[in-house]
């Protein structure tokens, strides 16, 4: 099923310092509705079946957003919503929130918690959101985004007393996280496939890539091209047949590095999307990389 990560507006309540999203620079952005309700319909002519609405936190803009859900509900499209729970401050207001995405037609919302969101957000905001989900019924869980540090226990546990469904994600260095200090991560030796969902943002640029794509300053490697002028379909199938895009899909970014001469003791190190970064966003090793794709890198496997 295609699927992808709609970015109706950058624009943010609050500025986590581990955002990916973002950049210390970064301005807002916002899609205006009409042009948001013509893009859903041409994704959804285009046989995308999952719409998740993400980038900034989507709530700021809650009755336009219910709007675009109701339309996803009658085109027969899965969605999903990112939020930072900001709306959640008590369980009346969670209530009211949850239903009225619900009855937009809501598949699922997603709920992001970390020690950086929680700075800016009460936990008990996700709590409050989270219950709310599970007496109405609205499936939901909670990305629980980690750099796998001492410092984040706390953080795990109060989730696991509440009985609340989560996920460990890892921090991506990118964005306003592009400052963090990198610890080494080490683990086995792993292909680390990556589905690579699209990303469109609120200016309609569509990038391969949902995570640190549009972030590839170098090299662009990830974008797609503008959907206002060119059709979703057209996007869609040059992010398909794209042969690096199929290997990292497929084969797995370890894979690729291996070939691209990395040693195995340091590809157990990199964090998410760093390894991306190295190869990717690097103009020299891009180029040798294509030139490799149609070639032995498609072998280069077990």
């Amino acid at each position: 099923m295609r699927k992808i990560a709609f970015g109706y507006s950058t624009r943010c309540n609050v500025k986590c310092e581990h955002c990916v999203a973002a950049a210390a620079d970064s301005k807002t952005q916002k899609m205006e509705i009409e042009q948001a309700k013509e893009s859903i319909r041409e994704l959804a002519a285009a046989k995308v079946g999952g719409i998740s609405f993400t980038a900034g936190e989507p709530l700021i803009y809650r009755d336009d957003i219910c709007i675009l859900l109701h339309l996803c509900r009658e085109l027969g499209v899965y969605s999903r919503l990112v939020s930072n729970s900001f709306w959640a401050s008590t369980s009346e207001k969670a209530n009211s929130c949850v239903l009225q995405l619900k009855n937009a037609g809501l598949s699922q919302l997603r709920l992001s918690y970390s020690r950086w969101h929680q700075k800016n957000i009460a936990r008990q905001n996700v709590v409050n959101a989270a219950k709310s989900c599970i007496k109405h019924g609205v499936s939901y869980f909670i990305s629980f985004v980690t750099d796998f540090t001492k410092d984040d226990d706390e953080y795990e546990e109060y989730l696991r007393k509440h009985k609340l469904l989560f996920f460990p994600e890892p921090v991506i260095f990118s964005g306003r996280a592009g400052a963090f200090t990198r610890l080494p991560i080490h683990t086995d030796y792993q292909a680390n496939c990556c589905p690579m969902n699209p990303y469109l943002s609120p200016n309609f640029d569509l990038y391969a890539c949902c995570d640190a794509g549009s972030h590839f300053s170098r090299t662009n490697f990830f974008y797609l091209g503008n959907l206002k002028e060119k059709g979703a379909e057209e996007l869609f199938r040059t992010s398909e047949t794209n042969i690096l895009y199929t290997l990292i899909r497929n084969s797995g970014i370890s894979t690729i590095a291996s070939y691209a001469g990395f040693r195995a003791r340091d590809i157990v190190t990199y964090r998410k999307c760093e390894l991306c970064e190295k190869m990717f966003n690097s103009p020299q090793m891009l180029e040798t990389l294509q030139d490799a794709a149609a070639a032995g890198l498609q072998t280069w496997h077990r």
